[in-house]
């Protein structure tokens, strides 16, 4: 019988959709599903969502049970199959508000933080040191699970889990397989939707749509790139700073533009205020959707478990079809960031890579690239930097390190000097109390 824990089962909305979709997928119908966390009414009203799914669509044979506290954790992994997770180390208060709001007294202005950026670094750092209590247990208890990560920094993460451990890791994002139909709705190309196929390689958020081509082998390419630059210089739209990559790269790529506002120099510039509202970059996100989520949580789980009506339809999250082909051997192509094994030339073979991988009965394969444009490989190589050097920092609790992650990351580097970056980490440590000390 397969057994799925999921690690961070207060994300409820989350843990509705991935594991509503293992209820929707025969072979998994009677899986054994542990609900782990460390929040007492989160997890309750996980359970309660959960539980209703199971009864309305899945004639309660999924059997539920839940897991509060470290204490309970390995009993919460015991002879898992599959690990799926999703933990916010410190939650958005304290955690997240001390990442934007310390940063902005040095004039360090973020978006979303939580993938690279001193936000994502921070993260990173206090969520290492949990992921490594993960491991030991699981190295204990199921040895031979697979841990599904979803928690970002995906690439820090994932690669720390893949380089340190034993456990079999995968990092699963949900913009790889959204990439080219958003890319194609935003340029009214629908009809370019049925029968395409495309190529997506790179870094977690900054994986690249290298190839797009429609049902009958035409590339898309020069029409995209004719279409966005209009886009671009005729309207304001959500995704400008994508389009503009497109014009200066050539390139799309996976992730959000206010996500990707903050990858690089370009966007963010106190020398140049005017581009905030040019390129339409939402400066506090992060924070906004939090604080919504928070305050209209009771308004949201009334309106899901709609007086006992809950549903749930199969969503194109990658968990349970990761599942369903290795317990049944029948291939299923995902898009995962995986370490660089002779995957993509131009990366360092230490990185962590998003490319695409096969998955059946023998595990998860990923798949040889090869070249990125050079281009390409030198913005994810600006990246790459400072999470190789979080994960180094975190594995070696190296403060040093810390400094160098920062000064290195692109946007942290184009606004501040190093007397600064140095200052405005050692007050984040300071701030971040129990889950930084051991960086002290």
């Amino acid at each position: 019988m397969v057994k799925i824990t999921f690690m961070g089962a207060g994300s409820t909305i989350f843990a509705r959709n991935v594991l509503g979709d293992c209820m929707c997928t025969p072979v998994l119908w009677d899986a054994q599903i542990a609900l782990y966390d460390i929040d007492s009414e989160r997890l309750s009203d996980s359970k309660l969502i959960l539980n209703a799914i199971n009864k309305n669509i899945n004639q309660g044979r999924a059997n539920i049970r839940g897991y509060l506290g470290v204490e309970n954790r390995k009993e919460a992994l015991r002879d898992a199959t599959f690990v799926v997770n999703a933990i916010q180390v410190g939650g958005y208060d304290p955690c997240t508000i001390i990442d934007f709001d310390i940063p902005k007294k040095y004039g360090l202005k973020q978006t979303i933080a939580d993938t690279l950026g001193i936000g994502g670094i921070m993260r990173g750092l206090r969520t290492i040191p949990v992921l490594e209590e993960f491991a030991k247990d699981m190295e204990e208890v199921c040895p031979n699970a697979y841990f599904l990560n979803y928690t970002n920094p995906m690439a820090i993460l994932t690669g720390y889990m893949q380089k340190y451990t034993s456990i079999k890791t995968i990092g699963l994002c949900h913009s790889v397989q959204v990439c080219s139909e958003t890319l194609l709705k935003e340029l009214d190309m629908e009809d370019k939707l049925e029968g395409r196929t495309e190529l997506i390689a790179g870094i977690n958020h900054m994986a690249w749509l290298l190839k797009l081509n429609d049902r009958d082998g035409n590339d898309l390419y020069p029409v995209i790139r004719e279409k966005a630059l209009k886009k671009n210089q005729t309207e304001k739209h959500k995704d400008m700073v994508r389009f503009e990559y497109i014009q200066h790269l050539g390139y799309y790529c996976t992730e959000s533009s206010e996500h990707n506002a903050e990858y690089n120099p370009y966007f963010i510039k106190s020398k140049y205020p005017e581009m905030i509202e040019d390129f339409q970059i939402p400066l506090d996100e992060y924070p906004r959707r939090c604080i919504k989520q928070i305050k209209g949580w009771e308004e949201e789980k009334a309106s899901i478990l709609n007086n006992g009506e809950i549903t749930h339809t199969r969503s194109l999250e990658y968990a349970s079809y990761i599942m369903e082909a290795i317990v049944t051997n029948q291939p299923y192509k995902i898009g995962a960031s995986v370490l660089n094994h002779g995957l993509i030339e131009n990366l360092p073979s230490d990185a962590c890579v998003e490319v695409p991988c096969l998955v059946d009965g023998s595990g998860i394969t990923p798949c040889r690239v090869g070249r990125l444009p050079t281009q390409l490989a030198a913005m994810n190589m600006t990246n790459i930097n400072p999470q190789l050097l979080t994960i180094e920092a975190a594995h070696n609790r190296d403060v040093s390190m810390i400094y160098q992650a920062a000064m290195l990351d692109p946007h942290t580097s184009a606004e501040l000097n190093i007397r600064d970056i140095r200052a405005m980490v050692d007050e984040l440590i300071k701030a971040h109390g129990e889950y930084m000390k051991m960086y002290r």
